[in-house]
């Protein structure tokens, strides 16, 4: 195995643990916060979840463009599809969602929102490990 397909595996693997947790535990816990309390805790948590998520991410695009810059075969290009659509969800569904709690301009539909359409990227996140799982098994 390269050095590439170890990163991506790696990567895809911390992703989605994280996203399994942010979906069945820290999102839902948002709901049990009074508003200034979230606001509050919502300010601390983001930079430090940040630092966890902005390296993976990017390492993830850095492996896509990768992929499609040395062979753009359909698994390359369904990876880099994948992680497309994560990085367009995040930018114009998510981070929105947090600018409104970090701004305390939110209501607690937006939290249950927040929860239901995170399952997006708990699908996507999931199925970029089951494609990189899959690639390792096809590689033995």
């Amino acid at each position: 195995m390269h050095t590439v397909e170890v990163v991506a595996l790696i990567t895809a693997s911390g992703l989605c643990v994280l996203i399994w947790m942010v979906q069945l535990l820290i999102y839902p816990s948002f709901i049990y916060f009074p508003n200034q309390n979230l606001r509050q805790w919502h300010t601390a948590y983001t930079p430090r979840v940040t630092l966890i998520v902005a390296p993976l991410m990017l390492s993830q695009l850095a492996i896509g463009i990768y992929r499609i810059y040395t062979n753009a075969a359909w698994f390359s290009i369904a990876y880099a599809i994948l992680v497309a659509a994560v990085w367009l969800t995040t930018f114009y569904i998510f981070i929105p969602i947090h600018d409104k709690i970090h701004k305390g301009t939110f209501e607690n539909h937006l939290l249950h929102k927040l929860v239901s359409l995170n399952w997006m990227r708990t699908i996507l996140w999931s199925a970029i490990l089951v494609l990189e799982i899959w690639s390792v098994i096809d590689q033995i």
